[in-house]
């Protein structure tokens, strides 16, 4: 089983997803090996982006793919406008400046996969 916190319309949902399976040994192999990829991962390329970009992180609510980038290197956001949008599950979610600034880096590309928590930009 997996674990998911999604957002929808500012609710916040901790979700399990049990994957399909015939027999109870391949589920329980599955979800040990994805928890250990995954934070490996994330982390790595934190690091990279966040020394290279500005201070306002703007990351993932949720996990997913990235379905489209909506602003660009050096544009000027305000709190709330889209930065990208995810899709999971069929639905596409927004993910927003928190803050007003300028963005800094895009660190994501159309149909990458991202993790919840995962550095999709930055703004100053």
């Amino acid at each position: 089983m997996k674990n998911y916190t999604i957002t929808v319309n500012g609710n916040v949902y901790d979700v399990v997803v049990e994957e399909g399976a015939s027999t109870g040994a391949p589920v329980a192999a599955a979800p040990k090996a994805a928890p250990k990829a995954a934070p490996k991962a994330a982390p790595a390329a934190a690091p990279k982006a966040a020394g290279a970009a500005g201070s306002i992180k703007v990351e993932a609510g949720a996990a997913g793919k990235v379905f489209k980038v909506e602003a660009s290197v050096g544009q000027a956001l305000k709190a709330g406008d889209p930065v990208i949008i995810l899709e999971a599950m069929k639905m596409e979610i927004p993910v927003v400046a928190p803050q007003d600034g300028t963005v800094a880096s895009i660190d994501v590309a159309v149909g990458d996969p991202v993790e919840a928590g995962a550095l999709l930009a930055t703004l100053n």
